[in-house]
């Protein structure tokens, strides 16, 4: 089977260019890390056709952890000092959902050879989370014990998070360099359960590959990154160094319509700063891997897609683990139809 390439690649960016955070969803200060495993996918290092392009995603996640996490959390809202000694045996359980909002434009003049675009990203929704269960907390001679549910529940907006990529195309080779950030304006305070913004600014660069052959319609992508964060202001806590690789692959079945499967790792690879004694470094980890479903199709001049994929989470440490599902909606600027042809992408350099 052969495919137009440029149907293929015309919604790459804009699909990609769409991520989240939220403290319901994701160690890192309360196991809450600025970068969201699943961030990029299939296609993520595909060229896009010039222009404005917007993409949305409705986001859900359910997730739960015990231990560290919840005694953390605990902690930074000020249940319980920093310097208690903490035997806990509760649960932290988390729900969010989010609708997500990616403007980008990507520039038709080449930049050091490549494709230049840059999208700002933001986020509205509600996130509710509760811990249930029995703290025993020893500071000095003195011992305190509680039982019971701490719960809370917060709709608001989200930081915004700016996004830079560079991408370059060889044939059935691409290859992408980029710059994230978060600029920490979304609903946060350190003493509520439930925040959708972190608190704090943060950096992550990384670079990625997409092999998208449209003789076959077999396509690989694999996107790592490393995350710096910055001091949070109002808790005097800096996470750790953060790293992450985020793959997808897919088979095209027709020019339109391709499945797949998805995956996810993430690994805390320095110390946080300002943890409490017990929890030591606090170093986070997670894997997820899961299905994808993806549809491109016209909507006037213009061309839509859609985009369904889940992750199920599973090996993780010192950070919530379940499950979450994108459904991403995108619409962008259509290939010219005299790109279109079955060896050659709708960006040439």
């Amino acid at each position: 089977m052969k495919i137009a390439s440029s149907n293929i690649c015309r919604m790459a960016f804009t699909a990609a260019a769409l991520a989240l955070h939220s403290q319901a969803a994701q160690a890192d200060e309360n196991g809450v890390s600025l970068w969201l495993p699943g961030f990029f996918g299939s296609l993520a290092a595909a060229p896009a056709v010039p222009g404005w392009s917007l993409g949305t995603v409705a986001y859900h996640t359910s997730v739960e952890a015990s231990g560290n996490v919840a005694a953390a959390r605990q902690i930074s809202i000020g249940q319980v000092p920093a310097t208690a000694n903490v035997n806990l045996n509760a649960n932290l359980d988390a729900r969010g959902d989010l609708l997500f909002i990616a403007p980008t434009y990507t520039f038709a003049t080449p930049v050091l050879g490549g494709q230049l675009a840059v999208s700002v990203i933001g986020a509205v929704g509600n996130v509710d989370t509760s811990i249930a269960g029995t703290l025993t907390a020893q500071v000095g001679p003195i011992v305190a014990t509680r039982s019971g549910v701490l719960s809370d529940s917060l709709t608001g907006v989200g930081d915004l998070y700016p996004l830079v990529t560079l991408k370059w195309n060889h044939g059935v080779h691409n290859y992408m360099v980029y710059g994230f950030g978060d600029i920490p304006v979304g609903a946060y305070d350190s003493r509520r359960l439930s925040n959708i913004g972190i608190g704090h600014g943060g950096i992550d660069f990384g670079a990625g590959y997409t092999y998208l052959n449209p003789a076959t319609g077999i396509e690989f992508s694999g996107v790592a990154g490393f995350t710096y964060n910055f001091e949070n202001p109002t808790t005097q806590y800096q996470s750790g160094i953060d790293f992450h690789f985020d793959w997808g692959a897919s088979h095209f079945l027709s020019k339109q319509l391709f499945v797949g499967m998805v995956g996810y790792a993430y690994q805390q690879v320095t110390d946080d700063i300002g943890a409490a004694p017990f929890l030591g470094g606090f170093k986070s980890r997670v894997f997820g891997f899961g299905p994808q479903l993806g549809y491109l199709f016209p909507i006037g001049d213009k061309q839509g897609y859609l985009n369904f994929k889940g992750y199920r989470e599973f090996a993780a440490e010192n950070r919530p683990e379940g499950w979450n599902v994108w459904l991403t909606f995108a619409i962008s600027n259509a290939a010219p139809t005299s790109t279109v042809t079955p060896t050659r992408h709708a960006i040439t350099k």
